[in-house]
């Protein structure tokens, strides 16, 4: 078994459903990861320790989800050198803007990638992690262009549309 490289971690058991995603977009590109439940409000014990711990263990990027308050992703990054993607979650009335809002304003310093609210950010914050870990990693990286194209060969043009000879790029 591969040494987990992404910590998806989330306050509340009632989130394992949407976050699992991410962990899906990962399995995509055989990147491997660990999943958790930790509350920054009632165990920041155990908030602390994870994020002091994540980058010895091996861990290059961590997922956080979290709602209303969402106060999860921030407390990562203030304690952990490693790239932290928030991913907020709808759980309040509000539907997740609370938490959309309480992720995206960090302090400067204090960065926190945020994706869209719910299961799409959490595939985002996925696929995220793997563009971040393609940097340093030809595995991945290979893995992350396949994708891409991939995606790119269920483009359905109109019948007699032209590129004006510039035809389909890779980026």
């Amino acid at each position: 078994m591969s040494v987990a490289r992404v910590g998806i971690v989330m306050g509340s058991e009632s989130d394992l459903p949407v976050m699992r995603k991410c962990g899906e977009v990962l399995d995509e590109y055989g990147i491997a990861w660990e999943i958790g439940v930790m509350s920054a409000h009632r165990a920041p014990d155990v908030v602390r320790a994870y994020a002091r711990q994540a980058e010895r263990r091996g861990l290059q990027v961590l997922v956080a989800g979290a709602g209303a308050a969402a106060h999860l992703p921030g407390v990562l990054a203030s304690m952990t050198p490693l790239p932290v993607i928030g991913v907020p979650l709808a759980g309040t009335p509000l539907a997740g803007m609370d938490a959309l809002l309480s992720i995206v304003q960090m302090p400067p310093g204090v960065p926190v990638a945020t994706v869209a609210v719910g299961e799409m950010g959490a595939r985002n914050a996925g696929h995220l992690a793997a563009r971040i870990l393609a940097l340093l990693d030809p595995e991945v990286a290979a893995a992350l262009t396949a994708r891409r194209h991939q995606m790119g060969t269920r483009v359905r043009l109109p019948e007699g549309f032209d590129l004006g000879g510039r035809g389909m790029t890779e980026s």
